[in-house]
């Protein structure tokens, strides 16, 4: 533990509120880095340096001040954290006078160092939780790593997790550190065992345990996001998309679940933009196929959906197909979604035809178009 000016002067500012005494505090080498006379920072404090070569506490009086550098009548104390010298503690006034509450002062102060101690390790044991949960999304580590690092931080791996990505809609606008951390906070409830990592200061990746393959059951997991939701809401946290992957149950694969959740977050948007929850089960065909749209097979398919759309200036013939999709290829389902006659969704499913050159009245052809459809989306 290395005592610096802040956590000092912390030390000086709730002890002094208390005896109404000037408090200094000094480092290893004796220099004040936190007192009560701030015109007295950066001194070197002879009584301090008695101390550390004495090992004990040390007792000034106005006497013997007068031969030391930067000294007033006083008591001296060593402070120490984990059975190590960590700084010295000194209270000004005439020994007699404070010897009383003397320890009292440096037990608080001890105690302030430790508990600072504390927070400064559960604080590095969180950011190396994340960094290792970083890399592992990220498929950045070899097996043995894994192991190793799984281990030293006490993360069971073979626990079988689902991504769940969550990110904040306004990307131009990142998120304050502290209102992540309180969104982190509400996530990292140890009753769920959730593991959590900030990818970016607009997005978080939650690692969520649950059953094996066989038994996983995505509607209890949509269930789980629910009750999630209320709780941000009753924390006034908003303005984020959450987004659940699909299970594989290999630790090795991990990073294709968050593939999946990331998938399932730009699918959704383009497919529900009016819903902030979007599930793979929910999305699994449209987020199946997107991957298509950097390939040259998916600029094959969405050559149908470019030409459609040029010639569909006021977007009646794709909302008709749209309908025709969600009609399951009912003609007369769809005209009945469209509140128009059968002839008139003839003439513009022949229309579609012609502009596409792809049938609307087979299966091969629709399947076709649905698909370019879904691609189109997501682009």
């Amino acid at each position: 533990m290395i005592l610096d000016h802040q956590l000092a002067q912390q030390i000086v500012d709730r002890t002094m509120s208390i005896i109404g005494y000037n408090i200094n505090v000094m480092n290893h080498a004796g220099i004040i880095i936190g007192s009560g006379e701030s015109q007295r920072l950066g001194q070197v404090h002879d009584g301090a340096i008695l101390a550390l070569k004495h090992g004990d506490s040390i007792e000034l009086t106005e006497e013997s001040c007068r031969s030391l550098k930067g000294v007033k009548p006083g008591i001296n104390m060593l402070l120490q954290s984990n059975e190590q010298v960590v700084g010295i503690l000194g209270i000004t006034g005439e020994p007699n006078d404070i010897r009383e509450f003397a320890n009292l002062v440096k037990m608080t102060a001890e105690m302030i160092i430790d508990q600072a101690d504390l927070v400064e390790k559960l604080q590095w044991d969180r950011r190396h939780r994340e960094e290792f949960i970083t890399a592992w999304v990220n498929n950045e580590l070899s097996v043995q790593e894994l192991e190793s690092w799984a281990g030293k931080l006490s993360i069971d791996i073979m626990q079988p997790r689902v991504a769940v990505v969550i990110q904040f809609r306004d990307q131009e606008t990142p998120k304050s550190l502290q209102s992540i951390r309180k969104l982190v906070d509400l996530l990292e409830y140890p009753q769920r065992d959730n593991l959590v990592a900030i990818i970016s200061m607009n997005e978080i990746v939650v690692l969520k345990p649950c059953q094996s393959v066989a038994q996983w059951d995505s509607q209890i997991e949509s269930q789980r996001i629910d009750k999630l939701l209320a709780r941000l809401g009753e924390n006034q946290i908003d303005g984020f998309d959450i987004a659940l992957g699909q299970l594989f149950e290999s630790p090795w694969q991990i990073h294709r679940s968050y593939q999946s959740a990331k998938q399932v977050l730009q699918t959704g948007r383009a497919h529900q933009p009016k819903r902030n929850k979007h599930l793979f089960e929910e999305l699994r065909l449209p987020v199946l196929l997107s991957p298509l749209a950097d390939f040259w097979q998916g600029e094959q398919l969405m050559n149908a959906m470019d030409k459609l759309e040029r010639k569909d200036k006021s977007g009646q013939l794709v909302k008709t197909l749209d309908a025709l999709f969600k009609a399951n290829g009912s003609v007369s389902e769809c005209s009945k979604l469209l509140f128009v006659h059968r002839n008139t969704l003839r003439y513009r499913l022949d229309k579609i035809s012609e502009i596409t050159g792809i049938s609307t009245s087979d299966f091969v052809g629709l399947t076709e178009l649905y698909i370019a459809r879904q691609i189109s989306k997501v682009r």
